[in-house]
């Protein structure tokens, strides 16, 4: 399982990077199926590493762009 998620961390940071905001919110709507998870939790175990003012930053970042 750990493979598993450090192959989808990667994937969602290439996609940060290549989609706008808009996009990329309705790729993870898009990909977590709404019967077994929730946007948010899955969210939140992917950026659990990072600290909240690089997360914070990001949104921003991707806000202004």
């Amino acid at each position: 399982m750990a493979a598993e998620t450090k192959a989808v961390q990667k994937a969602l940071k290439i996609l940060k990077k290549e989609l706008s905001t808009e996009e990329y919110i309705e790729f993870l709507r898009a990909i977590t199926p709404r019967f077994r998870f929730d946007s948010t939790k899955l969210l939140r175990d992917l950026t659990k590493d990072l600290p909240m003012d690089k997360v914070l930053g990001d949104v921003q970042k991707r806000e202004q762009a």
